[in-house]
């Protein structure tokens, strides 16, 4: 507990906690606002010239469409944080310090890990009610029906949403906190971890299409947005994420804490 109290006095800086959830709301907010403003478009309003319609946004899940597709975003923000938050220390040489107050390096680990996790956790809450208070505020000039969003299925799909970008957050993050790990540099991890998953991923997954059954980052995608594949990529990622827990744990415990 007294880590998890220590990281978060870092955590809970202004700088980095109003940043980060007035970035998140405003991403979501973003997407979401694209699927009701340009709701007749030509072109699509959702990923990909994709096209959502009136009928589909009218449906109970329709209120969480923008905030399931911003899911990717928000991951990536979650990696930022993870990545930074563990890279410097050593960048700053603060790791030292902690391991004197806290000589077990696994404890000391596993509570910076809660409490990122806890932190992510609030950042998603915050960018799911963005999601509603723009969908309700635009609705009425796009012309769809907020009839059923009141309904009881409604809110098992906002529960459920949040379930998946929390559990897609999380592989993100931990993928941050590894190469934050691996690299010790906020920068190094940070350009590494948002290039592999945004760029080279979507240019694998382009040209080998049966790339996103495997790679981190397409999985994280397909949990985030509840596709069919849901519950192959649940076990993947599973799996993925396990290890890399090994691994970076005993990386931690054994490597020397200078950068």
């Amino acid at each position: 507990m007294r880590i998890f109290l220590a990281e978060w006095r870092k955590l809970r800086r202004p700088s980095l906690l109003i940043g980060s959830l007035l970035a998140v709301g405003a991403v979501t907010a973003f997407v979401t606002a694209i699927l009701f403003l340009l709701i007749d478009a030509p072109s699509g309003n959702a990923d990909r010239g994709a096209v959502v319609t009136r009928e589909a946004l009218a449906l109970p899940q329709g209120i969480t469409v923008g905030f399931s597709s911003a899911g990717a975003l928000l991951g990536l923000v979650a990696l930022c944080v993870f990545a930074a938050q563990t890279a410097q220390e050593y960048s700053f040489g603060t790791l030292r310090n902690l391991l004197v107050r806290q000589p077990n390096r696994i404890k000391l680990l596993i509570g910076k890990y809660i409490s990122m996790i806890s932190f992510i956790a609030i950042a998603i809450a915050v960018s799911l009610v963005a999601t509603i208070l723009v969908a309700y505020l635009l609705a009425g000039n796009a012309g769809v029906s907020t009839t059923e969003w009141n309904s009881s299925a409604a809110y098992s799909e906002m529960f459920n949403s949040y379930l998946n970008v929390f559990i897609s957050a999380l592989g993100y993050g931990t993928i941050g906190m590894a190469l934050g790990i691996i690299l010790r540099s906020p920068i190094s991890a940070i350009s590494i971890g948002v290039g592999w998953l945004l760029v080279v991923e979507n240019i694998i997954a382009a040209a080998w299409k049966a790339s996103i059954n495997w790679l981190p980052g397409q999985l994280l995608s397909e949990i985030s947005n509840g596709g069919e594949n849901y519950s192959a990529a649940l076990s993947k990622i599973g799996v993925f994420l396990t290890l890399l827990l090994l691994a970076i744990g005993l990386l931690f415990s054994r490597r020397d804490v200078a950068n």
